[in-house]
């Protein structure tokens, strides 16, 4: 039986006598000629996506076994480590990449009529993610002791986990990101925050003269200071801004905890028609989205993966590292991350991103059955992963 959605395609009734007698002898295991029983005719484009045009050709296989057919990937499904296993251990550096996608460094200052100063400050480390991701978060607090708290915060619909207490400031957080540098330009907030919670320790935001220091230093983290604090701090002298220039990525579980928060699996299939072909495209894409002041360290990922490229809109400030050619897909980036896994909710996205590849490599894809479960693979991916 032909699917409703192949019927309405637009196809020649010959095409479709073509798929239904495929799907006929697939049923009874013909190992005859695949061109002269199916004839679909398979380009990999420079970006490494596919096209499948369903017309009357013999096709031809451009070195398709010697450069796709991967002897490891049969194996590769029953070796990938599942981020949900309770026994799992975060690497420090795993953790500094995660904060480095998704933590936050921050100190508020705020009116309070009952303190002498007639102001508060709080300083707090905080990251939020979905709550599908509760599980990480949670392996988060186990790692750092079980020190600060786990809140759901309505209004972005997001999990927070946070720490503002500042002795656990001082001897946990702090130094954890002293050892383990961060590489984004977070570092620079950190840096500043660090200084802040020293003050603190001090007792000096107990007196007017160190909210004074403080505000300098606050001035040059994140978004700055509110227009309050501006109007009723007139001497505000901005400390100068830490220049964050990373050069070397030391260790792969870095990334593996970036990817885990600021990564994304990719799949597509697109339906195509015009005068000359019809047919799907299919895609396998793997992106690091990033601000493009952060453009060199994707540059450094892409020299520490050996593949990728950087694609900018000249709309916006943001910056993609892009790897779409498969045969880097599947030499270079799943074997990497299945070495150094993925933790938290996206690590289901990989387990299905891998699935595709490897119906792509098996020559699935190739089958109108292929397709339609590489179709459903994909509905239940990313945003729609219910």
């Amino acid at each position: 039986m032909i699917p409703n959605y192949i019927l309405n395609s637009g196809w020649t009734n010959h095409s479709c006598m073509v798929i239904s007698h495929k799907m006929i002898e697939s049923e009874i295991e013909y190992r005859g000629s695949k061109s002269v029983l199916f004839n679909i005719v398979k380009e990999q484009r420079v970006d490494g996506n596919y096209w499948i045009n369903l017309i009357q050709l013999r096709y031809t296989l451009m070195d398709f076994l010697k450069n796709y057919q991967l002897k490891y990937l049969s194996k590769q499904l029953n070796n990938l480590f599942y981020s949900t296993d309770k026994n799992i251990k975060l690497n420090p550096y795993f953790v500094t990449g995660l904060i480095d996608a998704e933590g936050c460094f921050s100190t508020t200052i705020y009116k309070n009529i009952k303190l002498k100063t007639g102001w508060r400050v709080q300083s707090f480390f905080e990251i939020g993610l979905n709550q599908k991701d509760s599980f990480l978060l949670y392996q988060l607090q186990e790692y750092f002791g079980g020190i600060g708290s786990i809140r759901l915060d309505k209004k972005s619909n997001a999990l927070k986990y946070s720490v503002s207490n500042i002795k656990n400031l001082i001897n946990i957080i702090i130094p954890l990101f002293q050892k383990y540098s961060l590489l984004t330009q977070k570092r620079a907030d950190f840096i500043l925050f660090k200084q802040i919670v020293e003050l603190m320790n001090k007792g000096n935001h107990l007196t007017i003269n160190g909210i004074q220091q403080i505000i300098n230093l606050k001035a040059s983290m994140n978004l700055g200071l509110s227009d309050l604090i501006k109007s009723e701090f007139s001497t505000i002298n901005p400390i100068q801004r830490p220049i964050i220039n990373s050069t070397t990525i030391l260790d792969p579980h870095w990334i593996s905890g970036f990817v885990s928060g600021d990564g994304n699996f990719d799949a597509g299939i697109r339906y195509y028609k015009n005068k000359e072909k019809i047919g799907y495209k299919l895609y396998l894409r793997f992106r690091i989205t990033q601000h493009e002041k952060d453009i060199k360290l994707l540059k450094l990922i892409i020299i520490y993966l050996g593949a990728g490229r950087i694609e900018k809109n000249i709309k916006t400030s943001v910056v993609n590292l892009v790897i779409s050619k498969f045969l880097d897909i599947n030499e270079k980036i799943i074997p990497f991350f299945n070495k150094y896994p993925i933790y938290g909710i996206k690590h289901l996205d990989y387990l299905d991103w891998c699935k595709i590849s490897n119906l792509i490599n098996l020559n699935t894809h190739r089958t109108i059955i292929g397709l339609e479960e590489i179709r459903k693979i994909k509905s239940g991916m990313n945003k729609n992963r219910k």
